[in-house]
């Protein structure tokens, strides 16, 4: 099993993905050139408004426009962003018509960068393009610039757009859909406040954790779920210690990436089916909605044999800080991995709030057996599977 030492170099990407990837302190000042190489006169940049507080919109402005591309800003994108979102930036877009779109943020931002190409491009509503192949002609380029290390949007073939009404998440994909270059500059992500850091580096495990036993799981998956974990463990305890550390943000935004690739060559589970109506209810944010419901699904998946296998594989190849040991309740199982990181970032291990709650649980439970990563769990999952899961998340 692959072990990621702290001083191992990364694993290559393959040579034959959808994007290309500029990594490193400072990356960002190669963005205008990037947009000017992709044709680009006019650029519209997306982000949103904590970022822009940041100054990250600004540098990624202030390089677009030093090589000679026009950039306009929309800054409205709010966290799991809906259609709503969509059509705000739509509204600034189409009298810009811009040649590129640079994501400047999360994932929320560079989602809705694409989402709105779509829709410049080919026309229609987000309802139109939810699945695969829908684009009616080839997509405008999307550059993405993350700002967090956590979603794997940058490296996405995929924009995830919330329904505001049906709180379904809808995964609209094309192959030109996906950026055609990321900058991953661990610079920016310096700003991440730690409950973001620790939310986006919980989601980036459980990206990992979920595409390793999916269904439709993978040889190159695999490769991409394994590195994405052991990375992402590793230095997700870096960071927590030591916000500045500028390597271990590098090897985030890396782990972010891997598991990203892992997600676009396979797909989700049961926790991330989970987390779209926890988000929607209770107000998580999606990275600890995820956080909450791996440890219950873990164990739930693990009553699989082959599924238990890669969980301990997966635990096999983390890489704990020399001074960092297993608390005594930690187990040295993957659920008791993601516990003590929880633990570690100060969210709670359960959701009391939903304890003899059955009327809100039996709706999350509806709701998450709609969601589309239901069907690509290891284990079946319906409505009664994801009321047991639910009571378990609430420490019942």
């Amino acid at each position: 099993m692959i072990r990621v030492s702290p001083t191992r170099p990364f694993r290559p990407f393959a040579d034959d993905e959808k994007t290309r990837v500029i990594e490193g302190p400072g990356c960002i000042q190669q963005l205008g050139e990037v947009c000017r190489e992709l044709g680009a006169t006019r650029a519209l940049v997306v982000s949103d408004p904590g970022v822009v507080a940041a100054g990250h919109a600004g540098k990624a402005m202030e390089w677009i426009a030093r090589a000679g591309v026009v950039p306009r800003l929309f800054a409205h994108v709010e966290e799991n962003p809906t259609t709503e979102d969509v059509a705000r930036a739509l509204a600034e877009a189409l009298p810009w018509q811009p040649e590129v779109y640079v994501g400047v943020g999360g994932g929320s931002a560079i989602d809705v960068a694409k989402a709105v190409d779509f829709l410049v491009t080919c026309g229609g509503r987000m309802q139109d393009y939810w699945g695969k192949n829908k684009a009616t002609r080839p997509l405008a380029p999307v550059v993405a610039v993350p700002t967090t290390a956590g979603t794997g949007s940058e490296v996405q073939s995929f924009a995830l757009i919330g329904d505001p009404v049906t709180h379904q998440k809808m995964a609209c994909g094309d192959p030109s859909a996906a950026p055609k270059v990321a900058l991953l500059d661990p610079e920016l992500s310096l700003t991440m406040p730690p409950f973001v850091t620790a939310c986006t580096g919980l989601d980036t495990m459980g990206h990992a954790i979920e595409s390793a036993v999916c269904k439709v799981r993978n040889e190159r998956s695999s490769y991409y779920s394994a590195w994405g974990f052991g990375l992402a463990f590793q230095a997700f305890g870096r960071v927590r210690k030591e916000p500045g550390d500028l390597d271990g943000r590098a090897r985030m935004l890396r782990a972010s990436a891997y598991a990203g690739l892992a997600i676009e060559h396979s797909m989700l589970g049961a926790a991330h089916s989970l987390a779209n109506p926890l988000t929607a209810h209770l107000g998580l944010p999606h990275g600890q909605a995820v956080a909450s419901a791996l440890p219950a699904v873990i164990e739930w998946n693990a009553e699989d044999p082959e599924v238990r296998s890669i969980y301990n594989a997966l635990v096999g190849g983390a890489v704990f800080e020399p001074e960092e040991h297993w608390p005594e309740d930690g187990g040295g199982n993957l659920a008791g991995c993601i516990r003590w990181r929880m633990r570690e970032s100060g969210m709670p291990e359960t959701l009391p709030e939903l304890r003899g709650d059955d009327g809100r649980i039996a709706l999350l439970a509806a709701e998450a057996s709609r969601q589309w990563t239901a069907q690509f769990n290891p284990r079946a999952v319906d409505e009664a599977a994801f009321t047991a899961l639910l009571h378990t998340i609430a420490g019942e």
